[in-house]
């Protein structure tokens, strides 16, 4: 069995965000993927295989270290760069998924992602986040899963330190901050997303939030094509496409290693398997 770990999000190894892709011949035990998923120690460890009964289609699963992810963007993107650039099937690719149907589809800047868009509803800021940063706070709004914070300018957004023990308190929710862009830098937006609680101090480069963001922003600077970048310590831009039930967010990918896990540990991951 191989696993492939692949940085999504940029065109060069060691930046980006990086995920961990199996392809499997079919379902395998949540408790061996969860296994996994924490011994890799990485934010997300994707797991596919062809879902039965419906030819090209394929069902895939996101692991944190800690828990199954109900929605991951990157991993979907490291899954479709691995079964497209390393073993050579032909796109569009269509997911089944927790959130349900995801396509991907190779283009001469990366790959594509077509997702279902979430959009915010305005929110109180938690008690547990009162006084962590340095100006109030725009505007607060919350997603199925995640607490956006909209903060007045990018440079609080990129100095922000966070308090992970309080941002922890918001479990099982993540925190997202985002500001508009400095003026003539060519980007619409910027973000960064805190989710200790999941076992993701800061994840670097987010797909998944972004088909909130997305939607927010163009609301609001009168757009439907926005550039956007996550300022993480390792960093990543998407592009980003916004319609009226759809997000499209686009970037490169780049395979960082092909690794073989050891047969006795591949075992476990047949469907007949027993748990644990």
């Amino acid at each position: 069995m191989r696993m492939f770990q692949v940085d999504a999000f940029t065109h060069r190894p060691f930046a980006g965000n990086p995920a961990a892709v199996l392809v499997l011949d079919g379902p395998a035990p949540v408790a061996a993927m969860q296994a996994l998923a924490a011994e890799n120690n990485l934010a997300e460890t994707a797991f596919t295989w062809p879902e039965p009964g419906r030819p090209g289609v394929r069902r895939l699963r996101w692991f944190t270290p800690v828990d199954e992810a109900p929605f991951c963007g990157h991993a979907t993107l490291a899954t479709a760069h691995v079964l497209i650039a390393e073993l050579g099937e032909a796109g569009p690719l269509a997911f089944e998924t927790a959130v349900g149907p995801i396509r991907v589809a190779a283009t001469p800047a990366g790959y594509e992602l077509d997702l279902p868009r979430f959009d915010m509803t305005a929110a109180a800021l938690p008690e547990a986040l009162a006084g962590i940063f340095p100006e109030p706070p725009v505007f607060v709004g919350r997603n199925f899963e995640n607490l956006f914070v909209v903060l007045a300018e990018a440079g609080l957004v990129r100095d922000f330190v966070p308090d992970q023990t309080v941002i922890g308190r918001i479990h099982p929710e993540g925190l997202v901050i985002t500001a508009p862009a400095e003026p003539g830098s060519g980007i619409d937006f910027v973000s960064r997303f805190f989710c200790p609680g999941w076992g993701i101090p800061e994840d670097p480069v987010t797909g998944s939030i972004h088909a909130t963001l997305a939607p927010w922003w163009a609301e609001r600077l009168g757009l439907t094509v926005l550039q956007a970048v996550q300022a993480s310590p390792r960093g990543g831009r998407l592009a980003c496409s916004v319609e009226a039930t759809r997000v499209r967010v686009a970037g490169p990918a780049v395979t960082v290693f092909d690794a073989r896990l050891h047969a006795g540990i591949a075992a476990r991951f047949r469907s007949s398997a027993p748990a644990g």
